[in-house]
């Protein structure tokens, strides 16, 4: 098996890189220290139809599969990670579960505005008492007539303060466990519905990430996202694609560590030659690309087979865990070839460093991929 290296593909990673390095590089600080970057960068993310990569074109997307947004995912993390994952967040969390999920009607009017870039998605799954453990969500939804009125408070959700639209989860029954849960669309402006205090974060800063409270928030009752009670089964479905996404995120973090630590240690001199010449840097470097290609394998395999409609729940945990953790490994030794440098903001191998970390935390922390590996493996004959 070998990573994909078809023309379109290939096409499609060049186009990305090349906005990256010209549209994103020269302000990467700049958005970090103000934690947040401007509109008129996802406007243009979406000039290159970098927000609905998985939507088919009839409903404005670019329709263009799980390799290629891996490929999108990578470049873009690989500049900066903050905008890989509002990137990620937007497409296989937000616009993929009502795409996925939701009615024709509801594919319309909120799946192909998102898809387009017109509008912005944001995904409120988890709570400040439910992380981890997502069946113990507290936030209701209850009938009122032919509405819905929710309660209660989110956390940790992208794009909380500058969404347009939001899929949240909420308890409709409170004697029903996981199948107690169902999935709400929730538009900006809908009283009652308002973003919190956003995160003062360690890493990814220029990602908006906030807060999300409902307090008798009241929407239609056709803005009910699937089933009934199906609401927790379709978020483990997503959550399988979303995988993917950190896994590409964490994925291109890691090569730009590794790419940083290569380029410096051909220029950093000491003891009369680069460092590069040094054994230690090179096993570093050595054991750096080759966790970062073994990633890479991994993570397109589950982009593979989710592209077949394969089922992929272990495949993407595999990918998700091993990814992630390669990128805090490839992140660290980065700042230990640039050694004191690369504890200053004038390079970039801090800022990685910082970063990476949440790959390891976010859509399943590395203890829950294991849990979820575990479980699979061994329901295998």
């Amino acid at each position: 098996m070998e990573v994909p290296r078809s023309d379109d593909l290939e096409e499609i990673r060049r186009t990305v890189r090349a906005f990256a390095e010209n549209e994103m590089r020269p302000h990467v600080m700049d958005w970090d220290e103000a934690q947040g970057f401007p509109r008129s960068l996802l406007d243009k993310l979406a000039g290159l139809g970098l927000m609905g990569v998985l939507i088919p074109v009839d409903y404005g997307g670019a329709g263009l599969g799980y390799p290629a947004y891996v490929a999108v995912i990578e470049e873009l993390a690989r500049v900066d990670g903050a905008v890989g994952l509002s990137v990620a967040a937007h497409n296989s969390l937000a616009t993929a579960h009502i795409f996925a999920a939701g009615t024709e009607a509801q594919r319309r009017q909120f799946a192909a505005p998102l898809a387009e870039g017109t509008k912005l998605g944001a995904w409120s799954l988890t709570e400040p008492g439910a992380g981890s453990d997502v069946a113990g969500m507290r936030t209701t939804a209850r009938r009122d007539g032919d509405r819905w009125v929710l309660n209660g408070e989110k956390t940790f959700t992208t794009h909380a303060t500058s969404c347009d639209v939001c899929v949240a989860m909420a308890r409709t029954d409170a004697e029903a466990g996981p199948d107690g849960i169902s999935a709400f669309i929730v538009e900006k402006g809908t009283p009652g519905f308002e973003p919190g205090r956003k995160e003062n974060k360690l890493g990814l800063r220029a990602s908006d990430t906030a807060t999300v409270t409902f307090s008798d928030c009241t929407i239609p009752g056709e803005n009910l996202l699937g089933e009934e009670g199906a609401g927790f089964r379709d978020s483990m479905g997503v959550l399988d694609g979303g995988r993917i996404g950190i896994a590409a995120l964490a994925l291109g973090m890691a090569t730009g560590a590794f790419e940083a630590a290569r380029d410096y240690a051909r220029e950093r001199r000491q003891f009369g030659k680069p460092i590069a010449e040094f054994q230690a840097t090179r096993f570093k470097l050595a054991d750096m690309a080759t966790e970062i290609d073994a990633a890479r394998l991994l993570t397109f395999r589950a982009a593979w087979m989710r592209d077949r409609g394969e089922p992929t729940t272990k495949e993407s945990s595999m990918a998700k865990l091993f990814a992630s953790e390669v990128a805090v490994r490839a992140a660290n030794e980065c700042v230990q070839i640039f050694g004191g440098y690369g504890y200053v903001k004038d390079y970039p191998a801090e800022k990685f460093y910082r970063d990476v970390k949440l790959c390891t935390i976010g859509e399943g922390t590395s203890e829950i991929q294991r849990i979820v590996i575990a479980r699979e493996i061994l329901r295998q004959p």
